[in-house]
C-alpha cells in the first residue's frame, strides 16, 4: 500500500543500523514538507482568497514542518506540539537551531494536544495520520472540538487519512529510499471487529543490517465516512476530501472530491472550515 510520501535527502550518505538517526530516516522517508506547505497554502488561498499566516501542528514530531513553514514567508508563524521532550530536542538541535528557532517565530511546546491551545492560528494540522490514536468515537470528536476552538474565524483545519483494501491486511511494503537504505512499512495486525491496527516502520540497510520497530503506532483504523461525521459533530460546518488523482506514484495531485473509486491504497486529505 503507498502510504508514505518520499523526500530525497540532498545528497547521498551512506548509512547503517549502527550510524544512521531513526529520526533522520523518518524524514527522508516518509515526510515531503515543501509539498505539504504548498498544498496548504494553495487550498487556504482558493478557499479564503487570503494567505494564512499562522499554523500549529498538533503531533509535531521533530517540528520539520514547521521550520519549512516559516522558511517560505518572512511574516509565518507555528507552534508545534508534541508530548515527547527527546523527539522536540532532536527537532531543535537539527530542523530549527540552523534557521535559529525557536524564537521569534516558531514555539513548540511539550504537551497533550488535547489541552486548548495557546492562542488562536489560520491553519491547524494533524498529519501522518497521528491523531488515530484516539480510539473511540468520544475521544476523537472532543479532540476535533478543541482543533475547531483553536481557529481563527477563517482558519481551516487539515489532516490526512488513508485506506484502500490493502489497508485492512496484514503486508510489508518495501521501498527503496536514495541515499542507501529500505523503508518497510509493516501492518502487523487488523482487527475487522475493532478496527484496531498495529503498524511498524522497519529499516533495512546495504550492508545488511537493519532497524527492526524503529516506529510502532497502536491505532484505530478510521475512514473517511467517520472522520467527516466526526468532524461536523464537532461543529465545522464544511468538510471537503482531497483526492489523489496522479496517476504517478512519484507525484500527487489533490483536488476536492465528493465520490471516488477505492483502490489498493490511497491517500487523501481533509480540509475542515
Amino acid at each position: 500500500m503507498a502510504k508514505a510520501r518520499t523526500r530525497k535527502p540532498k545528497r547521498p550518505s551512506r548509512f547503517t543500523a549502527k550510524t544512521a538517526d531513526k529520526h533522520d530516516l523518518y524524514q527522508r522517508s516518509v515526510q515531503d514538507v515543501d509539498t505539504e506547505v504548498g498544498f496548504i497554502d494553495q487550498v487556504f488561498r482558493s478557499i479564503r482568497k487570503r494567505a494564512p499566516v499562522s499554523l500549529c501542528e498538533d503531533f509535531c514530531g521533530t517540528a520539520l514542518l514547521c521550520g519549512a513553514w516559516v522558511k517560505k514567508n518572512k511574516n509565518r508563524t507555528a507552534i508545534g506540539i508534541d508530548i515527547d521532550p527527546k523527539v522536540l530536542a532532536w527537532g531543535v538541535e537539527h530542523n530549527l537551531s540552523p534557521i535559529d528557532e525557536p524564537g521569534s517565530r516558531v514555539t513548540l511546546h511539550q504537551r497533550d494536544v488535547r489541552k486548548p491551545l495557546p492562542g488562536k492560528v489560520d491553519v491547524l494540522g494533524a498529519f501522518n495520520f497521528s491523531y488515530w490514536i484516539f480510539k473511540t468515537r468520544d475521544e476523537l470528536r472532543r479532540y476535533f472540538e478543541r482543533c475547531r476552538k483553536g481557529l481563527n474565524k477563517d482558519g481551516l483545519f487539515f489532516l490526512d487519512a488513508y485506506g484502500g483494501w490493502e489497508a485492512h491486511e496484514p503486508m510489508f511494503e518495501r521501498r527503496a529510499i536514495a541515499g542507501g537504505f529500505t523503508y518497510i512499512w509493516d501492518q502487523d495486525k487488523v482487527d475487522p471487529i475493532t478496527n484496531h491496527i498495529l503498524n511498524h516502520i522497519h529499516f533495512e540497510f546495504k550492508d545488511g543490517t537493519k532497524l527492526d520497530k524503529a516506529f510502532t503506532y497502536d491505532w484505530r483504523f478510521w475512514s473517511l465516512a467517520e472522520l467527516r461525521e466526526l468532524l461536523l459533530e464537532a461543529g465545522f460546518k464544511d468538510v471537503r476530501v482531497y483526492w489523489d488523482t496522479s496517476d504517478d506514484e512519484d507525484h500527487e495531485h489533490y483536488v476536492p472530491r465528493a465520490r471516488a473509486e477505492n483502490q489498493p491504497g490511497w491517500l487523501a486529505y481533509l480540509v475542515a472550515s
